[in-house]
């Protein structure tokens, strides 16, 4: 750890947002919406949510990416811009850590958790159709060095592990739940499974991972904020989705422009600029 007084300044921040966001986990309901870039992030902290994840899909778009073409050093740079850019907590969307051997995840979350955040994600998926889940015992190991690496940098971030079953073609729930409880007993604070879509899912992963804390992604209109409460969901994110409909509105006016040559988009538009004031 640097000496650097500054640093230790900003370590002592860091901590305080960390504890901020362990308390988010504690009791109730909370949604947790994903920017993807410093003015997103700005207005939603503006409309009073009390955490904000980042999302690499939607920082990926914003470069003219795909999802899986944001790279580790692009993916901190926008951590650590999203972290300047508002004083409530952060939490990471890691993808795999960027890496595969367990080793070199524990040295990119260290890399990670020096930007700020407050929150950070580990997901199990390989990108490879073939083979598109890691072992359970290699994702284990990885959510353990992503354990190992935060508790030795010092800054008390919330370390979540997703299991990606119902988002790359493996929906079985007794495996989900296997995967889910096993990433807690390596020492995950957070357990949340993208897509499952159903009351029996969620209250099926709620009471499996108890007394650990359950992210629900909601990126269509299946439930809503009082539903999942009710079933003892904890955190509410919407990965990209938000960025998605930003990209829907756009696409739409853009296409009457370069199709029809008319503007009828350009009506009951809201004062940007006075949001940015």
């Amino acid at each position: 750890m640097s000496d650097d007084p500054g640093r230790h300044e900003s370590l002592a921040a860091q901590r305080l947002r960390s504890a901020a966001f362990h308390r988010l986990h504690e009791s109730g309901t909370f949604v947790m919406p994903n920017p993807w870039d410093v003015g997103s992030a700005r207005q939603l902290e503006r409309l009073g949510f009390p955490a904000l994840a980042s999302t690499s899909a939607g920082a990926a778009w914003a470069s003219g990416l795909p999802d899986s073409g944001l790279s580790l050093d692009l993916a901190l740079e926008h951590l650590r811009a999203l972290v300047r850019a508002v004083d409530v907590p952060v939490n990471a969307d890691f993808q795999g850590g960027y890496a595969i051997e367990p080793a070199q995840v524990h040295a990119n979350v260290v890399a990670a958790s020096a930007t700020g955040i407050a929150g950070l994600s580990i997901e199990d998926s390989t990108g490879d159709d073939r083979r598109p889940l890691h072992s359970v015992k290699l994702s284990v190991e990885r959510v353990a060095a992503a354990r190992q690496a935060i508790d030795d940098s010092g800054t008390g971030v919330v370390l979540t592990a997703r299991s990606e079953g119902f988002v790359v073609g493996r929906p079985d729930l007794k495996a989900t739940i296997r995967r889910l409880q096993a990433y807690a007993e390596a020492g995950a604070d957070c357990l949340y499974a993208p897509r499952i879509t159903t009351v029996d899912q969620i209250t099926a992963i709620v009471a499996a991972v108890a007394p650990k804390p359950v992210n629900l992604l909601i990126n269509a209109p299946f439930i809503s904020v009082a539903e999942a409460a009710g079933l003892g969901v904890r955190r509410i994110s919407v990965g990209g989705t938000l960025a998605r409909a930003a990209w829907s509105g756009w696409l739409d006016v853009a296409r009457e422009i370069a199709e029809a040559g008319t503007f009828t988009g350009f009506q009951q538009l809201p004062d940007v600029e006075a949001m940015h004031r």
